[in-house]
């Protein structure tokens, strides 16, 4: 395990300038390839804390008409886990962006709070009329801020908590899918309860982070999509899904900085992308960025310096989706992409950590 070094906390928002969601300005070695595992600390100091991201939550409530804020239930400490919606028209088709199922993968939530922000702004003007949106940007509070019931002395970061992928009962929230739901964590159980029972959801993207070896063509990704993989799920979805990812893709890979490449995930019907689309007919992908903010693991824990484009690029598969679901084009979405999209490989036989 390499020295950790303490750095000075930096804010997030200096990360991110969002003008038009292109303005933030990536590192020279931010291009394909991302930068090498650790480079800069690993630092969870200058992330939201669940109380910093309650009061972004709130401010953004207290400026946006358009924005509503529900708490869908509570996590196994106690603590509120918060939904912000859009709901412009009932019939509007709707899509919901879940994130930090596993407490420990945080950059998508703070990509996702910016887009909350963007939202709030002119640039967006029009596009919510005609599509609705749901955002968890914090399902797994309590990994998030290292509140559990198990040890995380051998965990790597450095800053004022530790994250985790598990809730407080040591239970890893992407596997519950399949239960009951009256037999779910408290966390899935919310989000059963509370969101796929009482919204009319057509579309998912569940986002996620991985280790940071994952390569294609010889490249290490900046992150990787799949549609469900369950041979049960209704063509007519996996359709759907499959569009989705087309507009996260075609939004990503020609950027210069972004590398998206297919993961090599699993088929069960306990693993979110499958069960929603399962129970529920929703058509979801799963967006697995590089790196994670905290492990025990080296090799899938990524230091500070990549912050500013994996957050960007959650801004801009967030941005992408909602414009194409508005605006209808995703119904023409090319779906062949898929059929050469390269399966990721890992350098360090990483396993699957969806």
């Amino acid at each position: 395990m390499s020295v950790k070094k303490k750095v000075l906390s930096v804010s997030l928002s200096s990360l991110m300038a969002l003008g038009a969601i292109t303005a933030v300005s990536m590192p020279v070695n931010a291009v394909g390839n991302g930068p090498n595992t650790g480079n800069g600390s690993i630092q969870t100091s200058i992330l939201h804390t669940y109380d910093s991201m309650v009061d972004f939550l709130k401010t953004q409530d207290a400026k946006q008409d358009l924005l509503e804020l529900e708490v869908i239930g509570q996590t196994v400490k106690g603590r509120d886990i918060h939904m912000a919606k859009y709901l412009s028209n009932p019939a509007n088709p709707t899509i919901l962006f879940l994130t930090q199922q596993h407490g420990n993968e945080q950059l998508t939530t703070e990509g996702a709070l910016e887009f909350i922000k963007h939202l709030g702004t002119g640039k967006t003007k029009g596009v919510l009329d005609h599509v609705n949106v749901l955002i968890i940007p914090m399902l797994n509070a309590d990994g998030a801020m290292g509140d559990v019931n198990f040890s995380l002395d051998d965990y790597l970061a450095d800053g004022d908590r530790h994250l985790t992928r598990y809730n407080a009962n040591n239970v890893d929230l992407n596997r519950e899918h399949a239960k009951d739901i009256e037999d779910m964590e408290v966390e899935a159980k919310a989000l059963y309860e509370n969101v796929f029972e009482k919204y009319e959801i057509d579309y998912m993207i569940d986002l996620h982070h991985q280790g940071t070896l994952s390569e294609t063509n010889g490249e290490l990704v900046s992150g990787s999509i799949l549609h469900p993989t369950n041979p049960d799920v209704n063509p007519e979805v996996l359709e759907g899904s499959k569009k989705l990812g087309s507009v996260v893709y075609n939004s990503l890979e020609p950027t210069g900085w972004g590398h998206i490449g297919k993961y090599n995930g699993g088929s069960g019907a306990n693993i979110g992308r499958n069960g929603a689309a399962l129970r529920y007919d929703i058509s979801t992908l799963l967006f697995e960025m590089r790196g994670m903010s905290d492990h025990y693991y080296e090799p899938y824990a990524l230091g500070q310096k990549s912050n500013g484009y994996l957050i960007k690029q959650t801004i801009t598969t967030l941005d992408a989706a909602v414009r194409a679901i508005s605006d209808g084009s995703i119904e023409n979405a090319d779906t062949s992409f898929w059929d050469t999209l390269p399966t990721q490989t890992n350098r360090q036989g990483e396993e699957s950590d969806e």
